[in-house]
């Protein structure tokens, strides 16, 4: 039996294995859906029976303290778990979905503004060096700087190796990240001074330097990275400092960096007369994104972009537009 076999105790542990086996290899992480059904097993576990729509409703319960949106996600990995145990067992239990709760409204995401990016990296400035963090300050101005300027995830942030950076090149290397792609980025001018900056400080201080070394290294763990809840913890602490709240008052998400990076490109390719169409594909790759149907998803349509948008279109076919008569209709 492997290790990951061990890991389920239920009755439907072997299925279980077998199952997030299958999806692995087909080249999904599955870590969320892992998770999920690593805790329903243990439910199951704990009564020591089969599934079934009571059992089922049971560990329904014990996920009511989230939000609907989450709790009808977690009950569709189990649903998906169990209409692939069906080819095998066809008489086994399988969710209704009829029954799920209904989705909640997506998180509008928060677009930084360049005003607003500043007021973060001068909120980093401010941060002092703690026992178990010693480079805290210098730490988050490069996590701040990355998310932002290369659009990077949270997850392939603190997955980041020494090695990964090329100074001569100004690329960093962002390996096996979503579906398993890899991605060379070309960094801009200030994000490669930037992490220059960084190196130096820990060579300065006598601190790992080795390529194998996590960039952002954390004291506390054993020269091992930051976590993605550490850094989670830190640019909010940030947001605080610096006075950033969305329209609805909360503070934005570490992914607001990224939507900002996406949104901030467009603005960029309109004010300087790029073909956008053209450029999509280029953000697509840019961004880890199988094709610009996913891309799209991060392009909010701001006001700053409308009013762009809206003086191309009257520059080239302004002409072409006939005004209604003052008075109105005839």
């Amino acid at each position: 039996m492997t290790a990951r076999m061990k890991s389920f105790g239920s009755l439907l542990g072997p299925s279980l294995s077998r199952y997030l086996a299958l999806k692995e290899a087909l080249g999904r992480r599955y870590s969320v859906e892992r998770d999920v059904l690593r805790h329903f097993d243990a439910f199951l576990a704990s009564r020591g029976t089969d599934l079934s729509s009571e059992t089922f409703a049971g560990w329904c319960q014990t996920q009511q303290h989230l939000a609907s949106g989450v709790r009808r996600k977690r009950m569709r990995i189990v649903r998906n778990f169990c209409l692939y145990r069906r080819r095998s067992e066809p008489s086994c239990f399988v969710p209704d979905p009829v029954l799920f709760p209904s989705s909640h409204q997506p998180v509008r995401p928060h677009i930084f503004t360049e005003a607003e990016i500043v007021r973060l990296l001068h909120a980093s400035d401010t941060l002092q060096p703690a026992s178990k963090s010693p480079l805290r300050r210098e730490t988050f101005r490069l996590a701040i700087v990355l998310l932002y300027t290369a659009g990077l995830r949270r997850g392939e942030l603190v997955r980041l190796m020494i090695s990964d950076y090329d100074p001569q090149e100004r690329t960093l290397l962002v390996r096996e990240s979503k579906f398993h792609k890899s991605r060379l980025l070309p960094l801009s001018e200030d994000a490669s001074r930037a992490v220059d900056a960084y190196l130096k400080a820990r060579q300065r201080r006598h601190f790992p330097i080795s390529k194998q070394t996590p960039l952002l290294w954390n004291h506390a763990t054993d020269r091992r990275s930051y976590t993605g809840s550490g850094v989670g913890q830190g640019v909010s602490l940030l947001l605080r400092a610096a006075g950033i709240r969305t329209a609805t008052g909360r503070l934005p998400r570490v992914h607001d960096l990224r939507h900002s990076f996406a949104v901030h490109a467009l603005l960029r390719w309109y004010r300087t007369g790029e073909n956008v169409q053209a450029k999509l594909p280029f953000l697509a790759t840019y961004m880890g994104h199988v094709s610009i149907v996913s891309t799209e998803y991060y392009l909010q349509f701001t006001q700053e972009l409308a009013d762009l948008a809206s003086e191309r279109f009257a520059r080239r076919y302004g002409a072409l537009v006939t005004p209604p008569p003052s008075g109105g209709a005839a």
